[in-house]
């Protein structure tokens, strides 16, 4: 029996390590065949956060270039390339894979399941990340370099690239592969795997955004399969769907990206909500306010994310009606997002508030992403678009959706969850120094981005004139300190805590935190919860 209690006498999770060790496979096997979703979730993570470096280089290429008027350093067709290449790794390379990493982890924990549903998938839709980005970088050093025609592939550009085009085309196939394959397990385990007395609605809402996150990536990623499929059959098998000499339409290839692309904006947000949402009424000491309002939400914004995919195509001759339609529709989507905001307010409203660093992250996440709602908002307006279209303003409004969104949402949960994956308390010093760093670097980079939208600038420019030197100055400053702040944060927060140095963390590190994941001893065994625990009325702890 000892083998199921831990070392408060709870039953299902570890306690007796000797009996857990024989379990845990040790050297390069423990990886390369992991079916234990913690360990699959760590390799997920470490990935994304090698992504996100790489992704990063590329920015600061970008940025390097446009510190100054004039050509300084690329050409404006490996400039394109950079652009391109740094949209697709960081979407399906860094953001989405992360967020995946995240509910590996958590999601079993959260709901009081052994692991996740199918653990040799879990494996391989992992693996087939690695030729993906080792395919998707390599691409540069292709006869005519990586692909360059923006991260959204728009045709007839796609239909003129050289051989690097295909492999992106197959890499991303690959890497919605993975997506599909990953989303499938969360819905498996989430509907079939969760603790008895663990309803839906007393689930954890990191659990429940994910949820509603994998029923998107299964909607949507067959979508863009059949865009970049239909390029890849008018490259080399003469159908003729995107180009216009045989009929085709390039307009239809817009439509149909859009299509996934929009819901997928939600697919790297919804997750991020679900983080916030764990951690502000810890650090607020209070219940959150209004779950069920913020479950009816998520699901509302998941929905209506198919039905405004083309307010990215306003200038593309669309009919007035059409603008119209759109234009009202992504205005309703303000209303549930507007609907979490107030949301996390009331919960931090009245509450005893502390300000560790996983709160500090998650206080500037609501300060930061509402900005880049607004400016969302103010996009949404058909008038107002035709003038910002493919402007910098664009690249600050996604921008601070996108790194103050989802990234700072993934930051907050590190330094929240971090303990329970560790064993080890990071210095307090260090994540706050990380967190001020990285927010006033982030604001000063891309707040004078909406400046230089407004003043016409427009984005995917290697080159521009004298009277948009300054603000671009300032964003390229702030973007070597934003990419430095990230290398400091892996040198000085995670490898430490890799290493096991610092305080053991207490079981559970934060006064106000509530779920199973704090009922099991940090670092957390390598298999918890081999028989369902027994769980009191909130579905919040187990009954000892």
């Amino acid at each position: 029996m000892s083998a199921v209690l831990d070392h408060h006498g709870h039953p299902g999770a570890h306690g007796d390590h000797a009996h857990d060790d024989h379990h845990t496979p040790s050297g390069w096997r423990r990886w390369v065949f992991a079916t234990n979703h913690k360990d699959i979730g760590t390799m997920y993570l470490l990935f994304a956060f090698t992504m996100l470096m790489v992704g990063g280089v590329l920015a600061l290429c970008i940025r390097a270039e446009l510190f100054q008027p004039g050509l300084q350093f690329f050409n404006p067709e490996l400039f394109n390339q950079f652009t391109t290449m740094h949209g697709l790794i960081m979407v399906f390379g860094a953001i989405m894979p992360a967020f995946v990493g995240f509910a590996n982890w958590m999601i079993p924990l959260q709901i009081g399941a052994s692991d996740m549903a199918f653990a040799r998938m879990n494996n391989f839709s992992f693996w087939l990340l690695i030729p993906a980005a080792v395919m998707l970088v390599a691409s540069f050093f292709m006869p005519g370099g990586a692909p360059a025609a923006g991260w959204t592939l728009y045709a007839p550009l796609t239909l003129q690239m050289g051989p690097s085009m295909d492999a992106g085309i197959f890499a991303m196939h690959i890497m919605g592969a993975s997506s599909i394959m990953g989303s499938i397990n969360i819905i498996v385990t989430v509907l079939n795997m969760r603790a008895p007395g663990m309803t839906l609605m007393k689930m954890p809402l990191f659990s429940w955004t994910w949820l509603i996150t994998a029923y998107l990536l299964i909607a949507v990623m067959p979508v863009l399969a059949g865009a970049i499929t239909m390029t890849l059959t008018d490259r080399h098998f003469g159908t003729t769907f995107f180009n216009p000499a045989g009929g085709g339409d390039p307009i239809m290839y817009q439509h149909i990206f859009w299509f996934f692309g929009h819901p997928e904006v939600y697919i790297m947000i919804l997750p991020a909500f679900g983080i916030v949402s764990a951690i502000i009424p810890a650090f607020a000491r209070k219940r959150l306010f209004g779950y069920t309002s913020m479950v009816y939400a998520t699901a509302s914004i998941a929905i209506l994310s198919f039905i405004v995919w083309a307010h990215h195509m306003y200038t593309t001759g669309m009919p007035v009606t059409g603008q119209l339609f759109f234009m009202y529709a992504t205005m309703l989507i303000a209303v549930p997002t507007g609907v979490k905001i107030f949301n996390w307010v009331a919960t931090m409203w009245r509450g005893s508030m502390t300000f560790e660093t996983p709160m500090l992250w998650a206080v500037g996440f609501i300060f930061v992403f509402t900005m880049g709602g607004f400016t969302g908002l103010i996009l949404s307006m058909a008038p107002v678009d035709q003038q910002l279209q493919d402007t910098y303003y664009v690249v600050a409004h996604f921008h601070y959706v996108l790194v103050a969104g989802s990234l700072f949402a993934m930051f907050a949960g590190y330094y929240y969850w971090a303990p329970k994956w560790m064993g080890v308390m990071y210095s307090e010093t260090r994540g706050k120094i990380h967190f001020w760093w990285s927010l006033i670097a982030f604001n000063i980079t891309f707040f004078p981005m909406h400046f230089l939208g407004l003043a016409g600038m427009p984005r995917r420019y290697a080159d521009y004139p004298m009277q948009f030197a300054d603000f671009n100055m300032w964003a390229s400053v702030g973007g070597f300190a934003f990419g430095l702040a990230q290398v400091y944060f892996f040198f000085f927060v995670v490898l430490p805590a890799m290493r096991g140095e610092g305080v053991k963390a207490p079981q559970k590190p934060w006064e106000g935190a509530e779920g199973l994941e704090w009922e099991v001893p940090s670092p957390a065994p390598h298999h918890t919860f081999e028989t369902p625990p027994k769980l009191d009325a909130t579905a919040t702890r187990v009954i000892g």
